[in-house]
């Protein structure tokens, strides 16, 4: 039995869940976030509390159980308080700017590299090195902070490139030359 799936998902204030058949629709004061729970699990909202319980007692089952309780609870908590994730751009002349919504990157190559953000993503720029992507799908927002990262990854020798806020980057030593 998963213990993760075992935990109730408190509802905080301000946030709404509505359950139909599998769907479970959280909404907030930022959006609304949609989530289809597996048909081998049961939903239910009780004492203020979301609930997910199992309908037999099968391997596939139990894994799904720990799933599925997360990503409801990730919803609850992205409709109300929201995720973000902060990259940093390292190097001699990278910079980056927003242009309406979407963002301009000038990373060493020989022409601008721009993103677009998805539905319901914000990306902000302060001091022109450090990115900020925000909204309430946590799945979507890592998956363009991603998106971002890979345009111009940290690079070893001398850790140039768009790395994530607090990411370390192992240097190696280069040219000994010659003794």
């Amino acid at each position: 039995m998963s213990r993760i799936g075992k935990l109730p998902i408190d509802i905080p204030q301000g946030v709404e869940v509505k359950i139909d058949g599998q769907t479970v629709t959280a909404k907030g004061p930022l959006g609304t976030e949609v989530v289809e729970v597996s048909p081998e699990l049961t939903v239910k909202v009780e004492d203020n509390k979301v609930v997910l319980t199992t309908n037999n007692d099968e391997r596939k089952t139990n894994a799904l159980h720990g799933l599925m309780r997360t990503l409801v609870a990730n919803a609850v908590k992205g409709v109300k308080d929201g995720f973000e994730k902060k990259l940093e751009i390292n190097g001699v002349g990278y910079r980056a700017n927003m242009e309406g919504t979407k963002l301009n990157m000038a990373l060493g190559y020989s022409h601008p590299v721009i993103v677009e953000p998805p539905k319901g993503i914000t990306i902000s720029v302060e001091a022109n090195t450090k990115i900020t992507v925000k909204g309430t799908n946590k799945q979507t927002v890592g998956d363009v902070a991603a998106l971002i990262r890979s345009k111009r990854g940290p690079e070893v020798y001398k850790g140039k490139g768009i790395k994530y806020e607090g990411e370390y980057i192992r240097r190696k030593a280069g040219k000994a030359g010659k003794k």
